[in-house]
């Protein structure tokens, strides 16, 4: 510590980051832990026991169908709101853009292809429990493998997309020690 350092006086650099609106970071930390929690979720439902997998697939599906409504909402809400502006390399740029937006469609197919397959597979969605939702399509075996097979590859999709996103989240706190990780915390 320097020896001019008194009270009153900052004993660290403050930083000024430009960051995401309040909205846009809420949005992206409720969403994240959301799709934390139903990913891993979803795949371990076929190795429970059949007497809790009806529950196991209830809480899958209800946060999923959350996951849905506040990525619609988030969608909204980046088409209101002002991001940051891009530093780096323009090809960074360019690959950053391309995995934010594939997260973005990937996190409204994924949830509404789920959606989807509970229903063509013939089983009615009740959110939590407790909320009957209306179906659109009803049940509909000849497409309901289509669905599912949908939902299953975009979930493999998010999953690369996910590793890809820490690692770029690493690479710029762990290795250049940038503040980009700041804009969004």
């Amino acid at each position: 510590m320097n020896e001019k350092t008194g009270p009153g006086t900052p004993s660290r650099l403050a930083i000024e980051v430009e960051r995401y609106p309040a909205t846009s970071r809420i949005l992206h930390w409720v969403i994240a832990v959301l799709v934390l929690l139903t990913w891993p979720l979803g795949m371990v439902i076929k190795f429970v026991k059949n007497e809790v997998s009806l529950d196991f697939y209830m809480i899958h599906e209800s946060l999923g169908f959350l996951v849905l409504w506040l990525m619609l909402l988030r969608v909204g809400n980046r088409l209101l709101t002002r991001k940051p502006e891009e530093d780096g390399p323009r090809i960074e740029q360019i690959v950053a853009a391309s995995v934010h937006g594939m997260f973005y469609l990937f996190l409204i197919i994924m949830p509404l292809s789920g959606f989807l397959a509970t229903n063509a597979h013939g089983f009615p969605f009740t959110w939590f429990g407790v909320l009957p939702i209306w179906s659109p399509i009803g049940k509909a075996p000849d497409i309901a493998g289509t669905l599912s097979a949908i939902h299953l590859v975009t979930a493999w999709i998010l999953a690369v997309l996910f590793v890809l996103h820490i690692g770029a989240v690493l690479m710029h706190h762990v290795i250049r020690r940038d503040f980009t990780l700041y804009r969004i915390l």
